[in-house]
């Protein structure tokens, strides 16, 4: 199926619906209900250890781990504890290959991508009953650093089983790409992307309704939020005080059930900031108390659930992570991990159990589970 371009509409946001939260409260919270999980075979070296991704309503929990040989396993673990390891067909055994697991759905059906032997990108779906289906989007390149991409998000997978995320192509663009219940593959490109390496679009989220947000780099890789309805149509939106530099601008992220759009808003100094943008077009942006004001420094939420309470994490001035969780009305409580401090991802349940990973003292990962 060749890639289809839509005509562009822009989206009407509200500047006077603009509220900027400094903050209702700046609690630390630094030992409570913290619970580590290590995964069966994972390393113990520096970037090797268990990397726990997303969590479902069912209390199970998905990711991969990196084992001694450097080598990636998905797994998922059950609410009673209990792992389950597996790797994708075709899954590359050297340093640097394997399988990856990155969102999981109601039902427990996974997505994610492996690296084969020649370190191509391939996508696959995982169902609860343990089948595994590899799939590839029409136009993806070969080789390193190229292929298909279900990646680095928590809702990749809705509850019907559709599946969003990006692929590369043999010149090193980015494409978005939507693989429906059924398995039917469609591609798609934001009005205004770019078309050169590591330009283009960038899907990052699925709505229960299949509506995809993400984002885009254009010509002069400065960055632009799409929103992706249905039936095809794209709509582009842009908020107010994003830069316009390499990387800065508006990145769409997640939705809430009601269509709110998640996502972090990068300014002309590099500095992040969460935003949630609504269905009529109005803004909230938020700032957690301890994050920085330099570049890459800030706020950036990763996961939002059905009731609206927000998970992610904030860098501050001397560049230490803190993760947080913010609640529907706006109140914002950060936590660190005993013993370690937070590598940059957190998922959140519809109860609000936080799950994500972090660098222990010997910078190997362990997962956390926050209760």
């Amino acid at each position: 199926m060749k890639s289809f371009h839509l005509a562009k509409r822009k989206l009407q946001l509200v500047p006077a619906a603009i509220t900027l939260i400094a903050l209702a409260i700046s609690t630390s919270i630094c030992a409570q209900s913290i619970t580590t999980i290590d995964a069966p075979g994972a390393g113990t070296g520096p970037f090797q250890g268990t990397y726990a991704l997303d969590i479902n309503g069912s209390g199970t929990i998905t990711g991969f781990s990196r084992g001694a040989n450097n080598i990636r396993h998905g797994f998922i673990r059950s609410q009673n504890g209990s792992f389950t390891i597996f790797d994708a067909p075709g899954a590359g055994t050297a340093p640097g290959q394997g399988t990856r697991a990155y969102s999981i759905n109601p039902s427990g059906t996974v997505t994610g991508y492996f690296t084969d032997s020649a370190n191509t990108a391939h996508g696959y779906v995982r169902s609860n009953q343990g089948v595994i289906t590899v799939f590839d989007a029409p136009g993806a390149g070969t080789g390193t650093g190229k292929g298909t991409f279900p990646y680095n998000s928590t809702q990749l997978i809705n509850p019907n089983g559709a599946i969003t995320g990006y692929y590369v192509d043999s010149a090193g663009a980015l494409h978005g790409f939507v693989r429906d219940e059924n398995g039917v593959i469609s591609t798609f490109d934001a009005p205004g992307a770019g078309t050169g390496a590591l330009q283009g679009t960038q899907s990052f989220a699925i709505s229960p309704r299949g509506e995809i947000t993400g984002f885009y780099f254009d010509g002069t890789d400065a960055v632009h939020g799409f929103l992706r309805d249905k039936n095809g149509v794209i709509t582009t939106f842009d908020l107010p005080g994003g830069g316009t530099g390499p990387a800065q601008g508006t990145y769409g992220g997640g939705f809430t059930p009601n269509g709110t759009i998640l996502g972090v808003l990068i300014d002309a100094g590099s500095m992040n900031h969460g935003f949630l943008l609504d269905k009529h077009g109005a803004v909230t942006t938020f700032d957690a108390p301890s994050g920085g004001t330099g570049p890459d420094q800030g706020t950036l939420p990763w996961d939002i659930n059905p009731s609206g309470t927000i998970a992610g994490w904030t860098v501050d001035d001397a560049n230490v992570i803190h993760g947080f969780v913010r609640d529907k009305d706006g109140t914002i409580v950060e936590f660190d991990v005993p013993g370690g401090f937070m590598f940059p991802w957190a998922s959140i349940a519809p109860n609000g159990v936080v799950v994500g990973p972090y660098f222990d003292a010997t910078n190997a990962v362990h997962g956390f589970l926050r209760q």
